[in-house]
């Protein structure tokens, strides 16, 4: 007895899948971390978008810039929370995708079984930093263009001059360059480490002492200061409202500079005799100016995305050249 086919095979969807061989065990890999850093970057860009039209509503309410808006960025619970998701994440991609991407294959034995079969270890690595650096970049280049959209008209408005890491660090391309450069560095202490708990404290101490301490001091030294004086007593011109003052001094006539307690004495009779001993007339700051700040910060991504390139390298030429 003959049979005849009537129905057509199933086909697979592997035809139709988007990624395929390594990329796709990748991400089946770290989706769970893939699907955390996407929804926190979807709820930062929510907050972002509520945040803004709350913020134009309340300003155009009370007429502003025609008039005092006063400070309505104030314990505003939207704006802290968007601070604290685009602070928090650079830490986030460090800790838990970078550092554990390649020791977590390295201490479970999973780098061995994948580079024994078909595909190569530089395949491998390669879409193991693909997959990390693109989570990096998405999520930078997203959250950094809504809250430049945000903060850039209303800057005005907002308690955080434009130098500070809030600002200065989550807008423009300085925000992608950051998390590229901390997942980078966590991929490379993994790699080191071998083993992911260990890896992820190292990754986690490198990176808050990065951006507390040794961030904020690279960060005012990315622009050239300039020099403005002005009469002492009178109010600085308000074109320098945006300036961001790095210095200050008191100065005579001649040009000489003194410290800008140099007469602050106890009695005014002694400080109106102090500045005339010195021939005091000037006062003298040392400013950053807010027209800077597009240069200065292309600078700190230059500097960032350079550290990411060589640690990516490092890290290329550690694992293919080291058993794993």
């Amino acid at each position: 007895m003959s049979t005849t086919l009537t129905e057509k095979p199933v086909e697979t969807d592997s035809g139709r899948r988007l990624l395929r061989g390594m990329p796709w065990l990748v991400v089946r890999q770290h989706r769970v971390a893939l699907v955390c850093i996407l929804g926190l970057t979807l709820v930062a860009s929510l907050l972002i978008a509520y945040g803004r039209s709350e913020l134009v509503h309340l300003l155009d309410a009370k007429g502003w810039p025609e008039k005092d808006a006063g400070q309505p960025m104030e314990n505003n619970r939207v704006y802290e929370y968007v601070g604290s998701i685009l602070g928090g994440l650079p830490l986030i991609l460090a800790v838990f995708i970078g550092a554990p991407l390649i020791a977590g294959d390295q201490e479970n034995g999973t780098a061995q079984l994948v580079t024994t079969q078909s595909a190569t270890r530089r395949q491998w690595l390669i879409a193991k930093l693909g997959l990390a650096y693109t989570l990096a970049l998405v999520s930078g280049v997203v959250l950094s263009a809504l809250f430049t959209w945000w903060w850039k008209p209303y800057r005005s408005v907002f308690l955080s001059d434009w130098i500070d890491g809030a600002i200065f660090d989550n807008t423009g391309p300085v925000l992608p360059a950051f998390l590229l450069f901390f997942t980078a560095a966590g991929i490379t202490i993994g790699t080191l480490i071998r083993r992911v708990l260990p890896a992820m404290v190292v990754t986690f101490l490198f990176t808050t002492i990065t951006t507390m301490f040794v961030w904020d001091e690279i960060r005012v030294r990315l622009g050239d200061t300039q020099i403005f004086t002005y009469p002492m007593g009178t109010e600085l011109p308000a074109r320098y409202a945006e300036a961001y003052e790095v210095d200050r001094w008191v100065g005579s006539a001649d040009g000489t500079l003194y410290g800008w307690g140099t007469c602050a004495e106890a009695t005014e009779k002694a400080q109106n005799a102090c500045i005339k001993e010195h021939g005091i007339v000037n006062d003298v700051i040392e400013y950053l100016d807010y027209s800077q700040m597009a240069a200065m910060q292309w600078t700190a991504a230059g500097i960032l995305l350079t550290g990411t390139v060589l640690l990516t390298a490092f890290t290329l030429w550690r694992v293919t050249r080291r058993p794993v």
